[in-house]
C-alpha cells in the first residue's frame, strides 16, 4: 500500500467524459484521460486487503464476485500510485491479454467486489487498468513477442472475438502454430462489430491484431467455417479445433406484427452502424436530423429489406451480411436492456432518432443494495449509462420504461411497423416459486415507432457448426465442454458464449485461456496424433 490512509483521504474521482451533447455529435471514445497526479492518488485509495475479494472471480447465486480473469488489482494499483506504470503492465499481463478491451468495456465486477464499496465509492479499478494499457502502447512496451521455438502442432481457432484472440494468443506463446479463421471481412468478432466505435474505437483492436500477427497468427477472413473450409477440412489439416463462434442466435419476441418492417434483432443495427463508418461511409445525419420523406417505403434505409426487415425467421443470428439500418429520423424503439441495449440507444442518437424509449420487461432497479445482493456481489442498483445519459440529455429524461412488455407490432397498412402494443406488468412469484410478469389490467397503450430494435439477449451458438464436428449441447443449447474446456469429440474444443452462453469480454478472455491450457495439454499427450 502506497498510502495507508489512501481511501480515508482520497474521494473517488468519477471517470472524465466529454458533455453528452458534444459527444452525441461524433463517433470518438466518450472519456478523456485522467492526469498522473490523480490516477496516482485514485490508485492510492486502494486498501490491499488481506482477502482482495476484486479478484475472486466467481459466481454466487448467478452474481458476478471479482474479476473472472483474477486480475492481480492490489498489487498493480500500489504500482500506479508509486508511478511505476511499466512494473504495473507486467502484473496486469500476466492475467489480461486484452487489458485495452476490458479496460473499456468491461462493466467491472471488481468494483462491485471493492472494499472501500462498503461504506463509501469502490476504486476506480476500470479506468487505472485503461490507463495502465493505454500508456504501455504510447511507450510501446507492448510490442510482438514470437515464441522463440515452434512445437510443430497446428491449431485452427474458428473465431476472433475475444474469447478467440485470448486462445490464438495463449496457444501461439505456447509455440503452437495458430490459424483464426473468421467469416467476416476483419477479424476482431464482437470486438470488431459488436461493440459500436464510442465505446471501444477500432483502432484500439486493429493494433492488437496487428501485434498478434507479428507475433505469427495467421488470421483468415471472409471464412465460412462448415462451408469453406468444412469442418472435415479443419480436423484433417490441424492437430486441435477450437470452436469460439459466440451465441449468436437472438432471442425473439413472438408476438403479433413480427414479421412487419423495420424490426430488427439489435446486433444487425450495431454490426450495420460499424460496417458503415468502418467502410468509410461516415456517419449518418446527427441529432436533429428531420424525418424521412413520407412517400419512402424503407428500401434505401433497409437496405431493400423484405417484410421482416432483411431477417429470415428461422435463421435469425447475428449476421455479417447485414443490410443498412440507419435510426435517422425514426422514432425508435429498443426492447430490452443490458449493454446491447444501451449501444443501440447511444448509436441510434448519434444517427440522428426523432424520438427513442427504452422497454424493459424488468422492474426498475432499487437506488441501493437489497437485502438478498449484499456486498460482494455485484451491485444489482440503478444506473445511467452512457446511452441513456445521452437520451435525457437531448430529450429531457432517461428513455427507459420499467416493467413494462410488448404485446404486439402495429403496422401502418404498407407492411411496416409504426407503433408497439405495450402494458405494464407486475412479477409474481408462481407456486414454482419463480417470479413471472403478469398484465396489469387498464394499462394497455400504444407507443409510436418505425424502427424496432430487438435486444433481448442471447439463446446459444448457431448449431449447424458445431453439429458437423459432432459436438453434443447441453441443456441450455450451448456446446458441451469438460474442465479443460474439451467438446464431446476429442480434439475439438469450445470457448467463450458458445460453450459458456451470453456473457461478458472479460468472462470469453478467461474461457479462451482456459481452453488453451487445455488443448496444449491435449497436444503434449504422447498419444497425441501429430499430423
Amino acid at each position: 500500500m502506497g498510502t495507508p490512509r489512501g481511501f480515508l483521504e482520497y474521494g473517488r474521482e468519477p471517470a472524465h467524459a466529454r458533455p453528452p451533447l458534444e459527444r452525441i455529435g461524433d463517433w470518438s471514445e466518450a472519456h478523456p484521460p485522467f492526469s498522473e497526479a490523480t490516477l496516482r492518488q485514485q490508485a492510492a485509495r486502494c486498501m490491499g486487503c488481506a482477502v482482495p475479494y476484486c479478484h475472486v472471480g466467481e459466481l454466487v447465486g448467478g452474481a458476478a464476485l471479482g474479476c473472472p480473469l483474477h486480475n492481480l488489482v492490489p498489487d498493480w494499483n500500489d504500482l500506479v500510485s508509486r508511478g511505476q506504470w511499466r512494473e504495473a503492465l507486467v502484473r496486469l499481463q500476466q492475467t489480461n491479454d486484452f487489458p485495452e478491451f476490458t479496460g473499456r468495456v468491461c462493466p467491472a465486477p471488481c468494483e462491485g467486489s471493492c472494499t472501500v464499496g462498503l461504506n463509501g465509492s469502490p476504486v476506480t479499478i476500470k479506468t487505472i487498468e485503461a490507463e495502465i494499457a493505454d500508456r504501455a502502447w504510447e511507450h510501446g512496451w507492448i510490442r510482438a513477442e514470437p515464441p522463440s521455438r515452434r512445437t510443430g502442432r497446428r491449431v485452427a481457432v474458428v473465431g476472433s472475438g475475444p474469447a478467440g484472440l485470448a486462445c490464438a494468443s495463449q496457444l501461439n506463446r505456447r509455440g503452437h502454430s495458430v490459424t483464426v479463421f473468421e467469416r467476416a471481412d476483419r477479424a476482431g468478432g464482437l470486438l470488431m462489430y459488436g461493440i459500436p466505435t464510442m465505446k471501444l474505437d477500432k483502432a484500439v483492436v486493429q493494433r492488437r491484431l496487428a501485434v498478434l500477427a507479428a507475433e505469427g497468427i495467421s488470421f483468415e477472413t471472409g471464412a465460412d467455417v462448415g462451408r469453406d473450409p468444412s469442418a472435415e477440412d479443419l480436423l484433417r489439416e490441424f492437430d486441435a479445433v477450437v470452436l469460439c463462434t459466440g451465441a449468436t442466435r437472438a432471442r425473439d419476441l413472438a408476438v403479433p406484427g413480427r414479421d412487419l418492417a423495420g424490426i430488427h434483432p439489435a446486433m444487425d443495427f450495431l454490426v450495420s452502424s460499424t460496417r458503415q463508418l468502418l467502410d468509410g461511409g461516415g456517419a449518418t445525419p446527427g441529432p436533429g436530423a428531420g424525418h424521412a420523406d413520407p412517400g419512402d417505403d424503407g428500401a434505401s434505409r433497409d437496405g431493400g429489406a423484405s417484410r421482416d426487415g432483411g431477417t429470415s425467421r428461422d435463421d435469425r443470428t447475428f449476421r455479417h451480411d447485414v443490410p443498412s439500418i440507419s435510426a435517422a429520423g425514426r422514432d425508435v424503439a429498443v426492447i430490452g436492456g443490458g449493454d446491447t441495449g444501451t449501444d443501440c440507444v447511444a448509436t441510434a442518437v448519434r444517427q440522428g432518432a426523432r424520438s427513442l424509449v427504452q422497454l424493459e420487461i424488468l422492474p426498475r432497479p432499487p437506488d441501493v443494495r437489497a437485502a438478498d445482493n449484499p456486498w460482494p456481489l455485484w451491485p444489482r442498483t440503478y444506473r445511467v449509462d452512457y446511452g441513456q445519459e445521452e437520451a435525457a440529455a437531448l430529450w429531457g429524461a432517461d428513455p427507459r420504461h420499467f416493467a413494462v412488455a410488448t404485446r404486439s407490432f402495429r403496422g401502418d397498412g404498407a407492411g411496416r411497423v409504426e407503433a408497439l402494443e405495450i402494458a405494464d406488468v407486475e412479477w409474481v412469484t408462481g407456486p414454482d416459486g419463480r417470479a413471472a410478469p403478469r398484465e396489469v389490467a387498464g394499462t394497455e397503450r400504444a407507443v409510436p415507432a418505425d424502427l424496432v430494435l430487438l435486444a433481448m439477449g442471447f439463446l446459444g451458438p448457431e448449431r449447424s457448426l458445431p453439429e458437423q464436428f459432432g459436438c453434443g449441447f447441453g441443456p441450455s443449447g450451448t456446446i458441451l465442454t469438460d474442465a479443460k474446456a474439451m467438446t464431446t469429440v476429442p480434439g475439438v474444443f469450445a470457448a467463450g458464449d458458445c460453450a459458456r452462453g451470453q456473457s461478458l469480454v472479460v468472462w470469453a478472455i478467461q474461457e479462451g485461456r482456459r481452453a488453451a491450457v487445455g488443448v496444449d495439454r491435449f497436444l503434449e499427450r504422447d498419444d497425441a496424433p501429430l499430423r
